[in-house]
């Protein structure tokens, strides 16, 4: 990945200063603790200015639509006090003027505004894109006085540069390097340091000579391209191989940091959504364990009604208070001994002993209740799981997000997400949902009497539907393959497909997502 260096700010500050200068600043929101979004007009225009300081990926962009649906911005209801700090001096403010200090990653916009009193002050923001770094300042330009900053840095953390409220700006050391348009001696890229060039534009220009490389300084005849990898970008596109060309130093920024932004969150929300739903998996392994161990202590309820009915055959061959009877098992076909309790008659310990029967009776029943919601559920998470395995894209994790979660989802979103994949075998259509809600879907809107439903056998895995009456056993086939591949386990060497047509598939009340009982099924051995 290349990152935004001083050369390509240079490059995108000469592309659009004509529509900065004199452009007013109407809105300003902050989704993250590192990124910014500026509504600036000018002349009926209005553009999002992007502005992110994330270490890995600092930048600065107009913002198209497609792009800004991407990056998945979020804005919170209760913004952060940087963010009104901002709109407290920069809303409706004019940009007077845009600069980039000689040789610095840094963009200051000078701003023209007024104060409580109605007096005209002069602001700098200054937007730092430094790595690790990365900054935003509101400060003072008559005073140099930093007003406030998106992170306070203390002398615990620079010994060399403090930044807060109330201490003075001043720009980061200079650095120790060489200016290539005053320099003619010989360039080892290894040994030596060139301002304008970072280290991966100096890797594209491992073949250059001294006056192509002056020109690409000087950003003659830019070509901003991609490579298409998506591993590196260039103002210059014949320096990348394969290059894809844009139309603009910004929208090169745009499309080649909007595809790391949405690859990182797309990571992120799946090892976040894959981290939540093993931790449910994990608890409800514990429950059935404990839950089995405790069926198994109830199996012998049904002892407390052999020990009663024995002490009732028994009632006048005995005496009661006794501290234990001998009497025949005759279901067992031996003689025992019954442990009493010697302040009761025997009718009452036949009753204790009933009593004990009944209780644990119930228990059991109540067990095997719980025992079996459990197992639903753990079902429920383990399709899930399958279901963040198979997510393609950030759209998937999101609809699936909001199920863990039970996040309401717009009525248009949610008519998008239940978009199930769709195939074409012949004649016949072939519906897989790639999530619960896919496939609740397929099962309840999509699905008619007569169509065919597969799933693999105790394994989690999509619903695959194949619609059409009397379809032939290739097809029938080719669907249990589809139902094998879209499975947790689809490398399996031998595993069970059932199908069954739509009419003998029941969804209990208030059952999970996807969840249906089925009869009448076949099954279909995949090797």
């Amino acid at each position: 990945m290349i990152t935004f260096d001083s050369l390509t700010l240079k490059a995108w500050i000469n592309e659009n200063q004509e529509f900065l200068q004199g452009a007013r600043i109407q809105k300003i929101q902050q989704p993250t603790r590192r990124e910014f979004v500026f509504s600036i007009r000018k002349q009926g225009e209005t553009k999002k200015f992007y502005i992110n300081i994330n270490p890995q990926l600092h930048h600065i962009c107009f913002m198209n639509k497609q792009n800004e649906a991407k990056r998945l911005i979020e804005i919170p209801q209760k913004p952060p006090m940087f963010c009104m700090l901002l709109r407290k001096y920069l809303e409706n403010s004019v940009i007077s003027k845009v600069n980039q200090p000689k040789y610095e990653r840094i963009l200051e916009f000078y701003i023209e505004t007024y104060n409580e009193l109605s007096e005209k002050i002069y602001l700098c923001l200054a937007i730092e894109l430094m790595g690790k770094h990365s900054n935003v300042i509101l400060y003072n330009y008559d005073t140099n006085i930093i007003i406030g900053c998106a992170h306070n840095i203390g002398a615990e953390k620079s010994s060399v540069r403090e930044m807060a409220g109330t201490l003075p700006y001043v720009y980061p050391p200079k650095q120790n390097k060489i200016d290539i348009l005053n320099y003619n001696g010989e360039i080892n890229f290894q040994e030596q340091e060139f301002y304008w060039i970072s280290k991966s534009f100096a890797n594209q220009l491992s073949n250059s000579t001294i006056d192509e490389i002056r020109n690409f300084v000087e950003l003659n005849n830019i070509s901003p391209a991609i490579s298409s990898d998506i591993k590196e970008f260039s103002l210059f596109g014949n320096l990348l191989k394969n290059p894809i060309y844009g139309n603009s130093v910004n929208e090169m920024i745009d499309n080649y940091f909007t595809y790391y932004q949405a690859k990182e969150k797309y990571q992120s929300l799946k090892t976040h959504l894959t981290t939540l739903t093993n931790q449910k998996i994990k608890k409800l392994k514990n429950t059935i364990t404990k839950l089995e161990a405790q069926l198994k202590r109830e199996e012998n309820a049904n002892k407390y009604r052999l020990y009663g009915d024995l002490i009732m055959a028994n009632l006048y061959n005995n005496k009661d208070f006794s501290p234990s009877i001998s009497v025949y098992d005759y279901e067992n076909n031996k003689n025992i001994d019954i442990e009493l309790d010697s302040t009761k008659t025997l009718k009452e310990n036949a009753n204790k002993f009933y009593k004990l029967y009944n209780k644990g009776k119930t228990t059991k029943l109540k067990l095997g209740e719980l025992y079996q919601t459990t197992k639903e559920n753990l079902d429920y998470e383990e399709q899930i799981l399958y279901s963040i395995e198979f997510a393609n894209d950030i759209n998937d994790l999101l609809e699936i997000k909001s199920e863990i979660i039970h996040e309401d989802t717009k009525k248009q979103e949610l008519k998008k997400s239940l978009e199930p994949e769709k195939l074409q075998l012949g004649d016949f259509t072939v519906f897989i949902g790639k999530n619960n809600r896919q496939n609740d879907f397929i099962v309840s809107k999509l699905a008619k009497d007569e169509d065919l439903w597969f799933h693999t056998k105790d394994c989690a895995g999509s619903h695959v539907l194949l619609k059409g009456e009397n379809p032939p056993d290739k097809i029938v086939l080719e669907c249990a393959k589809l139902a094998k591949k879209y499975s947790s386990a689809p490398d399996s060497s031998k595993i069970g497909v059932i199908y069954t047509k739509r009419k003998y598939l029941r969804k209990p009340p208030k059952a999970n997502l996807g969840y249906v009982t089925y009869k009448c099924e076949k099954e279909i051995v995949i090797d």
